[in-house]
């Protein structure tokens, strides 16, 4: 009966008695631990904040997240922008035509497929990307990185080589949107400038030792290291050609270099010199990547290229968003990129990423918006429909000097 009447008495009754026998009782009120309480609103877990967040926006903002260029064409000024994107996309659309050959060259490639790794990723780009100012396509690092580790698994003349090229580029986008999804561009803060820069360095001096057999006239032994190629250098010196007469063919860029060379080709047609041959005309046609029996031994050879690609493309993204004064989104960036590569792996694309050089002059030639991207992608469309016959005479040699001269 004492146990009972206990029971039924109220707090303040408790407290009362407890004072009255000279101790202190403090009652605490209990909660349910799912209840709605203070105590669990403060420990709530990071998804009740994202569900939250979620349910805020409104429509205008859920276009925005799913697609970053609704954020730009909302407040596109055309009489502004419009001539400024135009200008700075058919500058780096004619640019981009002779490096995307070059580059594919670099890779092990036939130049056609440079030609469509710049095409369906710029237009994917433009459109999920969070860069305003970004060039997106073959990249000379890149195509370096694919060719050294495809050719010591295959031979590069074969169709397996090309076939793994391609998914690669779907293998790369896959990762890239997975990091995006995951929210690990935060990782990109811990790599530090000089990191990026003695890495970019060093990489121009493996390119261009790696491509200055064309130069020589001789073999150089090919290895993505640089004492066996200045060895190989070296021992093959006698073996070299000089030829007083095309002193010219040092242009004073990319573009006049192939112009000039094709040119002395289709006057002079001299024997000694190399040209790419022939290029087929015409718009990529859809196809599902092969070569998936050899996916296993692809992964970590995707996995380099997926962090190159974004120790390229994500730094300068971000100095240029700050240039340009707006913030980049490191997450939304690297899911741009891979959605770029796996829409770009159906329609015979390698990897593609952002390049400094292009990227610089976009934003010098007072790129605004993603249409500058478009404006490219579609210089390029051009080039694959009518200007392909004109590319058969260009000289091996320039598109070397392509190479080198505006790394990456």
């Amino acid at each position: 009966m004492e146990r009972s009447s206990y029971a039924s008495r109220s707090s303040s009754e408790l407290a009362a008695a407890a004072s009255g026998g000279g101790r202190t009782l403090r009652v605490i009120p209990m909660r349910h631990p799912l209840g709605s309480g203070s105590t669990s609103s403060s420990s709530s877990p990071w998804w009740r904040a994202a569900v939250g967040r979620a349910r805020a926006m409104g429509p205008l903002e859920w276009a925005e997240a799913a697609l970053p260029c609704v954020a730009w064409t909302r407040k596109y000024r055309w009489k502004e922008d419009l001539q400024a994107d135009l200008a700075a996309g058919i500058t780096v659309g004619v640019m981009l035509v002779p490096q995307a050959m070059s580059y594919a060259k670099l890779s092990g490639l036939h130049p056609i497929y440079g030609l469509y790794t710049g095409f369906v990723p710029l237009f994917v780009y433009a459109i999920f990307g969070s860069s305003r100012q970004l060039a997106v396509g073959p990249v000379a690092l890149v195509s370096l990185l694919v060719s050294n580790v495809l050719g010591g698994i295959v031979n590069p003349s074969s169709e397996l080589y090309t076939e793994l090229a391609i998914l690669l580029a779907l293998m790369v986008g896959i990762l890239e949107c997975l990091m995006g999804l995951l929210r690990l561009g935060w990782l990109i803060r811990f790599i530090s400038h000089s990191v990026i820069s003695g890495f970019t360095t060093a990489s121009a001096i493996v390119i261009g030792l790696s491509q200055i057999k064309y130069f020589l006239g001789y073999n150089v032994t090919r290895s993505s290291k640089i004492i066996p190629l200045i060895e190989s250098i070296i021992a093959g010196a006698d073996e070299g050609k000089s030829n007083k007469r095309l002193r010219f063919l040092r242009a004073s860029g990319p573009l006049t270099a192939v112009v000039l060379g094709t040119i002395f080709v289709k006057i002079f047609h001299p024997p000694a010199i190399s040209v790419v041959g022939e290029i087929p005309q015409g718009l990529p046609k859809f196809s599902i990547p092969q070569g998936f029996e050899h996916l296993m031994s692809l992964v970590p050879t995707a996995a380099l290229i997926t962090g190159v690609a974004i120790l390229e493309s994500v730094g300068i993204a971000k100095a240029l968003a700050a240039k340009n004064g707006y913030e980049l989104d490191s997450n939304k960036e690297l899911f741009g990129l891979g959605i770029a590569n796996i829409c770009g792996s159906f329609f015979s694309s390698y990897p593609a990423t952002g390049s400094f050089s292009r990227s610089a002059v976009n934003h010098e030639s007072g790129a605004k918006t993603g249409l500058s991207g478009i404006i490219m992608g579609i210089i390029i469309g051009s080039a694959l429909l009518f200007m392909t016959p004109l590319f058969t005479d260009i000289p091996q040699v320039t598109l070397i000097h392509v190479i080198v001269t505006p790394f990456p």
